[in-house]
């Protein structure tokens, strides 16, 4: 249990994009990140940009939440 409570904390913490993703669709993050990792190698690294433009967009709908939850 302690091992999954930890996994969780690393994941989030690493931007949280593939569990994000595997969340909303159902599917297991690991797997998630090996097919990010088999299309970066195959695409020569272009869905690190896509990587890159969820990640920022998780940051900004997580402050806009949070600034929606203080009232301001």
């Amino acid at each position: 249990m302690d091992l999954l409570v930890l996994k969780d904390v690393v994941e989030r913490s690493a931007f949280g994009v593939c569990s994000y993703v595997g969340d909303k669709f159902g599917i297991n993050s690991a797997k998630i990140r090996l097919y990010f990792i088999y299309t970066s190698f195959v695409t020569m690294g272009s869905p690190i940009i896509i990587y890159l433009i969820l990640a920022f967009w998780l940051n900004i709908k997580k402050y806009i939440r949070r600034s929606y939850a203080l009232g301001s």
